[in-house]
């Protein structure tokens, strides 16, 4: 049996973006797939790569440790390429 997930800190807007979808233009989105993406790797994902913080720093604001923080990083990039490459559309969502 899996452990319960640790409450994570996220002092950004993100709440307001939950069930807002992002996608290419022009397609219609009966056409797309969705790649859900959630709002602790949106959270992870602002804090290293736009406000510079260290994945140890980020770890600290969020209330988690560094390395969830690398697992969320890696998670939400891989996602977000993903939907870049192969057109996607990006569900986001708590």
């Amino acid at each position: 049996m899996p452990r319960c997930k640790k409450q994570r800190i996220c002092s950004c807007s993100f709440y307001r973006l939950k069930g807002q979808v992002f996608k290419p233009m022009g397609i219609p989105m009966t056409d797309l797939p969705i790649i859900r993406l959630n709002h602790d790797e949106l959270e992870a994902m602002k804090l290293c790569d736009m406000d510079d913080l260290t994945q140890a720093e980020a770890g600290q604001r969020m209330g988690i440790s560094r390395g969830t923080v690398q697992r969320l990083l890696m998670s939400a990039r891989k996602k977000a390429i993903k939907a870049i490459i192969e057109q996607s559309a990006i569900l986001i969502e708590q």
